[in-house]
């Protein structure tokens, strides 16, 4: 519902120039003063996974959206198939994603991942109780797929999954989108001491909610909308120091 009326008033005041299916209010924002600048890691990341998305067929993921447009299959524009291409590029042997949903960016980033690493989606709710999910049970069969119904985002349950977080190479942030839980779950990440060289994927930064959180940033890090999501798509060097 408040969806709903935020595109009403968005409508109402800020009519878009020309037809367009879905309007989401946002903010031109200066780059020369960013906290900080991309490391020479994430230009090359984003270049090889780029690269590797434009080859990347996720058709088989995309005949599962069950009404709409299948995005998965849609480049650039949204985010899948640059998922994809992050795991091919980056060869996690452990990607968390914090927010399941229906699953698409969970099967998204499993297409390129090696038999040896696994994907671990967490969500509040189970997938099985969505009606709209793209999952099946078979996803699950290998082990390289799995998800755990935690709030890690909260300081309970990132203590209980404190160690697979520490673990993870891949971090995908997909969740409420609200630039509260982001603040939350920059904190926790802040606390852990991970095993290696972490990547954080942030989506949707430049909605309005998410324009304060991703602005306030000070790890290395890089805007990759034009090659991933057109409601944005940040990477993060994590564990690098910081470049103003």
């Amino acid at each position: 519902m408040l969806s709903r009326v935020r595109q009403h008033l968005i409508r109402e005041l800020l009519p878009p120039p020309v037809a367009v299916r879905h309007l989401e209010y946002s903010l031109l924002l200066s780059l020369d003063d960013e906290p900080s600048q991309p490391s020479e890691r994430l230009l090359e990341l984003a270049l090889g996974a780029a690269a590797a998305a434009a080859a990347i067929d996720l058709a088989d993921v995309a005949a599962r959206v069950k009404d709409g447009p299948r995005f998965p299959s849609v480049w650039p524009g949204e985010h899948y198939r640059l998922l994809a291409g992050l795991v091919q590029a980056l060869e996690p042997k452990l990607v968390v994603e914090v927010g399941t949903y229906t699953g698409l960016s969970a099967l998204a980033l499993r297409d390129r991942l090696a038999p040896d690493a696994r994907v671990v989606t967490f969500d509040v709710v189970p997938w099985q109780t969505l009606s709209g999910t793209a999952l099946r049970k078979t996803d699950f069969a290998d082990g390289r797929l799995e998800q755990i119904v935690d709030d890690i985002t909260h300081t309970d349950g990132s203590t209980r999954r404190r160690d697979l977080l520490a673990a993870a190479d891949l971090i995908f942030v997909d969740a409420a989108k609200d630039g509260s839980m982001e603040h939350r779950l920059l904190g926790i990440l802040d606390s852990i001491e991970f095993d290696g060289v972490p990547i954080v994927v942030f989506d949707d930064i430049r909605l309005w909610t998410m324009l304060a959180v991703w602005r306030g940033i000070s790890r290395p890090k890089l805007d990759v909308t034009s090659f991933g999501h057109w409601t944005g798509t940040g990477l993060v060097d994590w564990t690098a120091p910081p470049r103003g």
